[in-house]
């Protein structure tokens, strides 16, 4: 009996492993069955175990085959065993129980929020269709670089995030496993919404200093603006408050000193509309004007030289210093302000003509300049005047070169002295002058000369101190003459002035006795007086030329077309200067017809053109001959001449003909007028 029992439960043990093979395959076949002895009962199947499956006993080995098991054969199975034994049919129950274990499905992912902003809340959930618990659940991280990491591990299928940042955004993947198999799900996308950061601003080139950026003049400037945040932030930047440019990087290309100031990126995140502003300094560096410069002045009372160096301009202020043999000359630092450095350099200790040199730095420049001051006539020594005591006490004017005086004849003649120090000469140096007024001299105080001649007036100034304005001439009226340069004039100008610094000649040009006769005079004055001399011209006019007598007057033909005159002089002239004879001047006139009248207003014209001699006049007062026409000129001969034949006549006309004798202006007495013979 006990070896009976140990086969039984030897059975159960094997239908049990047997069952057990059957976990992890759904809806495989399962089989249960009996190993022994005793004879097997006749298989039977109830219509309800239609449900669990294809359900077939196997025949002769007291087994169950279930195939495409369902969840629904789940459960406690009971195996019922006839034995005929020696004692007689026993029956036995084996009881087993079914346990179906499902496979996990491929999870998939619920997500409370795919674009959370950052600091929120936020839960995945790992969904399955199917799975026999227990359930094990794993989260995995991916980066944008690619790194896997597992953030979470456990039964639950809930992946808490209680605040999110920007470190959680990336791929989300959630793996399930139970006793039969594990799965992974598909990858989820987790975007964290934030920022934007406070931006950093970047300056190229880079300089950077105790008030912020910096750059030099005329560099390109490029200012790069990055501020974390998702979505990407954008950029506005502003200079001293004002809009300039949208983007995040702002290039400023030449940039000017009128660029120095406060630049401002403003970082805006459109979803979450926040913003955040990083303000920077920028100092635009340029280099002073020119270069640096170098003075000598004195200092101590002119016993030392005050070596200035300024370079004014710039940002920053330049670097300036004098050369350092300065000191082994004796001198002295008296210090250094911005664009301007000073040494204190003794007088005595330094030789006329000694040169010193200021170098001078400035960040823009890409090499250092310099400039020299030499002391030789640098620095100007003090100078004043030590005025005469009848105008009281001197007085020290220092650096001034200029004593103003007054104007007043009582400084004629007086002396003032200059004094001068300079810190390179231990002596005093004076130098004196002496007050003048003007002394004007001429040539010939008395100009005598032959009217219709040009004569010229001088008068010369004598070395003076101060010098005269200028030398006037005042004409015979007393009237200033003034130089006539206009062109127009050129043919009736009457003076001609004609001027050096010492001295102004008068040309009083064709000269009339009548008009240009008279005292001139010449003037000048200076600060301290003036003075005046008297210059006296006599216009004189020629002796009276010879009486002219025609002695030959006849038409040379018929055809009384030209006339043949002869003349002779009744008596020489004075001869030598200013008399004799220079010419002749030859006249006719027609005689009018009687009967004849001409319009008034043409003989009127007739006279002006030929004129009325004294001759004519006092033979009309007389009533004597005909009626004639005014005398007209008809040629000028000279002096030598005394035949000359007439043409050009017109033979119904009846002519007189006079000839008279010229000395320069001075006319003589007409000859008595002929009519030319056949």
């Amino acid at each position: 009996m006990a070896d009976d029992r140990n086969k039984y439960k030897k059975s159960r043990y094997d239908l049990h492993r047997a069952i057990k093979q059957a976990k992890g395959r759904y809806s495989n076949k399962v089989e249960s069955y009996y190993t022994g002895s005793a004879p097997a009962a006749c298989p039977k199947l109830q219509k309800l175990a239609q449900s669990l499956g294809d359900i077939q006993v196997i025949s002769g080995a007291a087994s169950l085959s279930i195939e495409r098991l369902p969840l629904a054969a789940e459960g406690l199975y009971t195996c019922q065993a006839l034995y005929d034994t020696e004692q007689g049919a026993k029956l036995y129950y084996y009881y087993i129980h079914l346990r179906v274990l499902v496979p996990v499905s491929k999870p998939y992912i619920l997500l409370s929020d795919a674009s959370p902003a950052e600091g929120s809340l936020v839960w995945l959930r790992c969904g399955l269709e199917n799975g026999t618990g227990p359930l094990y659940f794993l989260w995995e991280h991916e980066t944008h670089s690619g790194l896997v990491s597992t953030v979470s591990q456990g039964n639950s299928s809930v992946f808490n995030m209680t605040e999110v940042n920007r470190n959680h955004t990336g791929w989300y993947r959630c793996g399930a496993r139970n006793q039969v198999n594990q799965e992974r799900s598909d990858r989820i996308w987790l975007d964290i919404i934030f920022g934007p950061d406070i931006p950093q601003i970047d300056v190229t080139p880079y300089s950077i200093t105790d008030r912020g950026y910096s750059a030099q003049e005329r560099q390109t400037v490029s200012l790069l603006c990055q501020a974390q945040s998702n979505p990407p932030s954008q950029y506005v930047w502003f200079y001293n408050n004002s809009q300039v440019y949208t983007g995040p990087q702002f290039t400023i290309t030449r940039i000017l000193r009128m660029h120095t100031g406060t630049y401002a990126c403003l970082a805006q995140n459109t979803y979450l509309n926040t913003r955040s502003m990083k303000t920077i300094s920028l100092t635009v560096y340029y280099p002073p004007d020119g270069s640096p410069s170098c003075s000598v002045l004195p200092a101590m009372n002119y016993s030392s030289l005050n070596l200035t160096c300024s370079w004014p301009g710039g940002l920053p202020p330049p670097s300036l210093r004098w050369t350092t043999n300065l000191l082994a000359q004796g001198g002295a630092w008296l210090g250094s302000e911005a664009n301007n450095v000073s040494v204190l350099q003794s007088g005595s200790q330094t030789n006329n003509n000694s040169l010193f040199t200021c170098l001078g730095m400035h960040p823009a420049l890409n090499t250092s300049t310099q400039c020299t001051a030499r002391a030789c006539g640098s620095p100007r020594a003090v100078v004043w005047w030590e005025v005469p005591k009848v105008e009281g006490r001197g007085q020290e004017v220092e650096t001034s070169k200029i004593l103003v005086l007054r104007s007043n004849s009582t400084q004629n003649g007086q002396a003032y002295t200059c004094y001068a120090k300079h810190p390179l000469d231990t002596r005093t140096r004076t130098c004196s002058l002496r007050l003048e007024a003007p002394v004007l001299l001429t040539q010939r105080s008395v100009v005598s000369v032959f009217e219709g001649s040009d004569v010229q007036l001088t008068c010369i100034l004598q070395s003076n101190y101060p010098p005269a304005n200028q030398i006037v001439w005042f004409n015979n009226h007393r009237q200033e003459v003034v130089q006539e340069v206009q062109e127009a004039l050129a043919k009736t100008r009457k003076y001609v002035l004609r001027r050096a610094a010492a001295w102004t000649n008068l040309t009083v040009l064709e000269t009339d006795g009548t008009t240009d006769s008279g005292q001139y005079w010449c003037s000048a004055s200076n600060a301290v007086g003036g003075t005046e001399i008297p210059v006296t011209l006599l216009v004189k006019r020629y002796p009276m030329p010879p009486n002219v007598t025609l002695v030959r007057l006849v038409y040379s033909s018929r055809q009384r077309r030209e006339v043949e005159l002869e003349w002779q002089m009744e008596g020489e002239g004075e001869g030598g200067e200013g008399g004799g004879l220079t010419g002749f001047i030859l006249d006719h006139r027609l005689e009018e017809a009687p009967g004849r009248r001409r319009g008034e207003e043409e003989k009127e014209k007739e006279r002006e053109e030929a004129g009325t001699d004294p001759a004519d006049q006092e033979e009309q007062r007389q009533g004597k001959g005909s009626s004639f026409t005014p005398w007209k000129q008809v040629a000028v001969l000279e002096a030598r001449e005394r035949v000359h034949t007439l043409g050009n006549m017109t033979p119904t006309d009846t002519y007189q003909i006079r000839i008279t004798a010229v000395n320069h202006r001075t006319l003589g007495h007409p000859s008595p007028p002929e009519t030319p013979g056949e």
